[in-house]
């Protein structure tokens, strides 16, 4: 049978899906998934699986792909990292069997992906990107699908998004941020970019708003679905029932505890900013049966806090909703380094509150992280610039920073493939390839001197 094209394959396989769960590495697993299904979602996609480690680890392909397979977790498209078109195809092809199509991760903007080169940190890229979506369109019985972030400027956006679908790319989420935009500095999506190609909500009215504003197919939901499973049914239920529901899927598709408590995290933030007894407790417990008795006590306490308050009480706290019920997280704004005790003027709080204005009028990002602000803090001398920090080679085959003494001029892991096919060594990774085979081999010639003068000794007895 071919392989569907672009809209028949979202109108065939993937059902004209339009509430899609985004992928969230620790938080989009099955049971999660699941969940999500049965509130309205159309359409999920796995956490990020990196293409090297699954090609490399049985083991991880099993506990992150094969044992999740689930005839009710369909269509369902597996989301890959990676920067090496052979490890991509690679990967992609032992996984497509247990999904609908494959995803490039380029939209990714933690300093893990900086550091992996990979997620958005490819998006300058454009002949690797080329090469990749190529390949894997030729190679794999499944469609090709890429997530990705914006550029600053809508032309160099549209004409990204152009190269992708020329390349092979089935399917286009454009997440209208651009890489910079994460953490504190999230900010808004920009509606104006992926109206121009052709994206995160809090709310279903969020939803049909930008369906309607940009004429895209579907729409992706990520921290929004995370606070409220819910959110594609329209529905703001109160927070133990998604839970006691979440809960009992686990039960059935059992996860790590860790991705669960996250979920309760997430699920309970407004309530547990209340209850902070609850979070100490959440974070220490070590059973599903404990995390459903700490829910069970949230709801008595919750309820208690209905049944006191009085119905004319409107006063949420600044919350859309009452605590109790599931709803979006708002960031916080960044606070400036040593501003934490000192009240901002209007006109600060006016500057500070333009998210949009996530730049200086030169365009040079000079954010820091909140671990870097509180040392800023104790030492306003200290230099973050990235200007002064040391500027790394990278390696000729991965973009990898190199090693400096490397024989190869490649990081380790390319360093380590180079000198076992060249039986060579590389002192300054300290592989001895070469060295260990000499050693070997001389291992063996004493072996087989050794045999041999055992049997001249052995025949000149049997002569005398």
């Amino acid at each position: 049978m071919p392989k569907l094209q672009s809209f028949e394959f979202w109108q065939s396989t993937l059902k004209e899906a339009r509430y899609v769960v985004a992928p969230m590495v620790d938080q989009s697993e099955l049971a999660w998934r699941l969940l999500s299904r049965r509130h309205g979602a159309q359409l999920c996609y796995t956490p990020m699986l990196h293409a090297q480690v699954f090609v490399r680890d049985s083991n991880y392909r099993r506990e992150n792909l094969y044992s999740e397979a689930c005839p009710e977790d369909r269509p369902l498209i597996a989301q890959f990292c990676a920067n090496d078109p052979e490890v991509f195809v690679e990967a992609a092809l032992l996984a497509q069997d247990y999904c609908d199509a494959i995803d490039l991760n380029l939209g990714c903007p933690q300093m893990i992906a900086k550091r992996g080169h990979y997620g958005a940190f490819l998006q300058e890229e454009w002949t690797l990107l080329e090469k990749m979506i190529t390949l894997a369109n030729e190679k794999l019985s499944v469609p090709i699908t890429c997530k990705i972030r914006v550029f600053s400027d809508i032309e160099k956006t549209v004409q990204y998004a152009k190269m992708l679908e020329k390349a092979g790319c089935q399917l286009l989420t454009v997440h209208g941020r651009t890489k910079e935009q994460k953490g504190a500095l999230t900010g808004v999506a920009s509606w104006e970019h992926i109206k121009a190609v052709r994206v995160s909500f809090a709310h279903l009215s969020d939803v049909h708003h930008c369906m309607e504003e940009t004429g895209v197919q579907g729409v992706m939901s990520a921290e929004g679905n995370l606070h409220n499973p819910a959110l594609f049914e329209g529905r703001s239920p109160p927070v133990w029932e998604m839970a006691e529901e979440y809960l009992d899927v686990v039960q059935q598709y059992p996860c790590s505890l860790s991705y669960v408590r996250a979920h309760l995290f997430k699920l309970w933030h407004h309530t547990l900013q209340i209850y902070k007894d609850l979070r100490e407790e959440l974070a220490k417990v070590r059973t599903l049966q404990g995390m459903a008795e700490l829910n069970r006590q949230l709801k008595q306490r919750c309820q208690e806090e209905m049944a006191q308050q009085e119905a004319s009480e409107k006063d949420y706290g600044g919350l859309p909703f009452p605590h109790w019920i599931c709803q979006p997280y708002i960031r916080p704004i960044p606070k400036e380094p040593g501003t934490e005790n000192r009240q901002p003027s209007m006109a600060q709080v006016k500057v500070v509150c333009v998210k949009r204005a996530l730049e200086d009028s030169d365009g040079a990002s000079e954010f820091l992280s909140k671990n870097k602000q509180k040392k800023k803090a104790r030492n306003p001398y200290k230099n973050f610039s990235m200007d002064q920090k040391p500027k790394y080679i990278k390696c000729e085959q991965c973009g990898n920073p190199k090693g400096t003494k490397c024989v190869f001029n490649l990081c380790r892991g390319c360093c380590k493939k180079a000198a076992f096919k060249a039986t060579a060594d590389c002192p300054g990774h300290g592989l001895l390839f070469k060295t260990k085979s000499e050693k070997a081999q001389k291992r063996r010639t004493a072996d087989t001197n050794g045999q041999a003068n055992g049997d001249v000794s052995g025949n000149a007895s049997g002569g005398d």
